[in-house]
């Protein structure tokens, strides 16, 4: 990528810097699909989201620029992939329902069956207490929104220049798949058979906080019920992307600090437990979260990601990274 040599941070803000990198670069296949994907997300949600067509715009000029400006494009060109994401997932509320495709009700309760024996998410909620519930919100409610930004800081500080890039381009594109993974299966979550059985979902139905709701309950505020009955995505159970960030969030971890690893698994094991007991996920979506973690994670490692070798990002000279065949030292 274009910024995957670039170790030090910019302060220049001349455009034309910008300009210069872009005449002169020289362009690999991988790129090209690259941004020619990510353009057609960012565009195709631009062009379809129903807002005034000068704000609108007003929006592309000012994330245009932002590129441009190296001192801001050091940090929103990496976050392509994020940004994209972001832009699909609350675009998917705006998409004619005769745009998408049946739900299924069955699949997943059925996959639970035969795989597991039975229905795990029921299990695990068929008692609740207030101590569970508050042992639950944790990961679930509030560590699952604040994780990503501190294992960003944790990447930046303590690994190797561009592997925050790297993590960038991991995080973004685990979700960006796994929100188009839904929009091709969309699935029913736990919470729906329990309120509706196996009758057949639409979409104009309202999505359910699950055991957050008790949540809600027991604070006396909205925290949740309406976030999630309003979501833009109701039904994408499968996969999990609370799975999928977890355990992206938990190999970055283990390959930067490897000697805290049961640390980042107990905490993914935690908030496995959390969504199942809160009935948001059946545990198969949860190892399809999981599992498209990890084909990320593994491209982006042999393709991207720096060799820790050093004790902070300023104690690099060089950069070493993983091939297949070894070992690259640039």
């Amino acid at each position: 990528m274009l910024y995957t040599q670039r170790g030090t941070l910019e302060s220049n803000t001349n455009v034309r810097t910008s300009l210069h990198r872009l005449r002169h670069h020289k362009w690999s296949p991988g790129e090209a699909i690259h941004y020619c994907l990510l353009a057609s997300v960012l565009l195709s949600v631009w062009t379809m989201y129903p807002a005034p067509t000068p704000w609108k715009l007003l929006v592309l000029a000012v994330f245009t620029l932002l590129l441009l400006v190296p001192l801001t494009s050091q940090f929103f060109l990496p976050a392509l992939p994020v940004f994209a994401w972001l832009a699909l997932y609350f675009a998917c509320a705006k998409v004619p329902p005769s745009w998408k495709l049946p739900i299924t009700v069955k699949v997943l309760p059925a996959m639970e069956t035969v795989l597991y024996g039975d229905d795990l998410s029921n299990v695990l909620a068929a008692a609740t207490t207030t101590a569970l519930d508050i042992l639950a919100w944790g990961p679930y409610g509030l560590f699952h929104f604040g994780a990503p930004f501190v294992v960003a800081a944790a990447v930046f500080v303590w690994a190797p220049p561009t592997s925050l890039q790297a993590y960038g381009f991991a995080f973004g594109y685990m979700n960006l798949a796994g929100v188009i993974l839904q929009m091709l299966f969309p699935a029913a979550p736990p919470w729906y058979k329990n309120l509706y059985g196996l009758q057949p979902a639409r979409y104009s139905m309202r999505g359910s906080p699950g055991g957050l709701g008790r949540i809600d309950a027991m604070l006396g505020v909205d925290l949740y019920t309406t976030g999630f009955s309003t979501s833009p995505v109701i039904f994408g159970a499968f996969p999990s992307l609370h799975s999928g960030c977890c355990i992206m969030e938990v190999l970055f971890l283990t390959y930067v600090f490897p000697r805290g690893k049961y640390v980042w698994f107990g905490y993914a094991a935690w908030l496995w437990w959390s969504t199942m007991y809160l009935t948001h996920h059946y545990f198969v979506d949860l190892v399809g979260g999981a599992v498209l973690s990890l084909l990320v994670f593994v491209f982006v490692k042999y393709k991207y990601l720096p060799k820790v070798t050093g004790r902070n990002r300023w104690s690099y000279a060089s950069l070493e990274y993983n091939t297949l065949e070894g070992i690259e030292e640039q």
